[in-house]
C-alpha cells in the first residue's frame, strides 16, 4: 500500500482526494473507503486502486477490470448532497465529453458502436462508467465509488457487459481521475437545479421505451427529486425512485437520430 498526492493541485476549497490512499490490489475500494469514514476521515478523502477482486456496482452486480486499466477509486463525502449519484454522472460525463450520455440513475454510457471501443448490445447502448452511493446518511457521510473504462480491451471482458471504454494507454488512468476530482469539485459547488438540468442534457432514455419489475412505459425524464417519470401505455405516469429499468430494444440508427435531435 501507499500514499501519494492524487497527480493535481488540491485547494482548500475543494479538498477531494486529500488524503489520497493508493492501493496496488485491494478487494474494494468502497470497502476500504467506508472503513475510513467510519473512522472519522476527513471529506475528500480518497481510495483509489490498480486492481479490485471484489469490487460491484448497484444492484449487487461485480465489476470487472484488467489491473492497470481502469479509474477504481471511492471518496468520502461528508454532509453529500441529495442528488448526489446523478451529480456524479454528470461530472463523469464532463470528463468523457459529449457523447457520454446517463442511463438512469447513473450509468454512463455510449450510443453502442460508435467508433472505437464500443461494444455492441441490444440496448444500443455500451457502459463506459459505473457508480456506486453507499453510506450513512443519518451520519452524514456517503462514500461514492466510481470506475471508467480508461485502457480496457473489449475482448479482456465477457461480451455480456455491453461495454465500453475511452481506448487509452494505461498512462491515462491517473489523469482521468485527476480530471475526475476537479469535474467533482465543480459540481459540488452547484445548486440542485443545476445538476438537475446537467442530467438531463444527458438522458439516455428520454422518449425511449422501458420495462421494469411490474410495469413498462415511455421515459420522459426525471423530477425534482431526480425520480424517473415513466408515461404509462394505458395513460397516466408512474415515478420510480429506485431500482433497475431495461430499455426495449433499439437499432443504433433510431438511438443517434434520437441523440442528434436533441443537440
Amino acid at each position: 500500500m501507499s500514499r501519494r498526492a492524487s497527480g493535481h493541485a488540491i485547494t482548500p476549497a475543494t479538498a477531494l482526494g486529500h488524503p489520497h490512499v493508493h492501493l496496488r490490489r485491494t478487494d474494494s475500494t468502497n470497502d476500504r473507503a467506508r472503513a475510513l469514514a467510519i473512522a472519522g476521515a476527513p471529506h475528500g478523502t480518497l481510495v483509489s486502486a490498480d486492481e479490485q477482486t471484489a469490487g460491484r456496482g448497484r444492484q449487487g452486480r461485480r465489476w470487472s477490470a484488467p489491473a492497470g486499466s481502469s479509474v477504481l477509486a471511492s471518496l468520502v463525502l461528508r454532509s453529500p448532497p441529495a442528488l448526489l449519484p446523478l451529480l456524479a454522472a454528470v461530472a463523469v460525463c464532463d470528463v468523457i465529453g459529449k457523447r457520454a450520455l446517463i442511463k438512469w440513475p447513473n450509468d454512463v454510457v455510449v450510443p453502442a458502436g460508435d467508433g472505437e471501443g464500443c461494444g455492441e448490445g441490444s440496448s444500443g447502448l455500451a457502459k463506459l462508467a459505473g457508480i456506486l452511493v453507499e453510506g450513512r446518511p443519518q451520519q452524514g457521510w456517503a462514500v461514492l465509488g466510481i470506475g471508467i473504462n480508461v485502457a480496457v480491451h473489449l475482448d479482456e471482458l465477457p461480451a455480456e457487459l455491453q461495454a465500453a471504454t475511452l481506448g487509452l494507454e494505461p498512462a491515462a488512468v491517473e489523469p482521468t481521475l485527476a480530471r475526475l476530482l476537479d469535474a467533482l469539485a465543480r459540481r459540488l459547488a452547484e445548486g440542485a437545479q443545476e445538476t438537475l438540468t446537467a442530467w438531463r442534457a444527458r438522458d439516455a432514455l428520454l422518449g425511449r421505451e422501458i420495462a421494469w419489475t411490474g410495469g413498462a412505459g415511455r421515459a420522459s425524464g426525471i423530477d425534482g427529486d431526480g425520480r424517473l417519470l415513466v408515461a404509462l401505455a394505458g395513460g397516466g405516469q408512474a415515478a420510480l425512485a429506485s431500482g433497475e429499468v431495461h430499455l426495449v430494444p433499439v437499432s443504433y440508427t433510431h438511438l443517434r437520430a434520437h441523440e442528434t435531435g436533441r443537440n
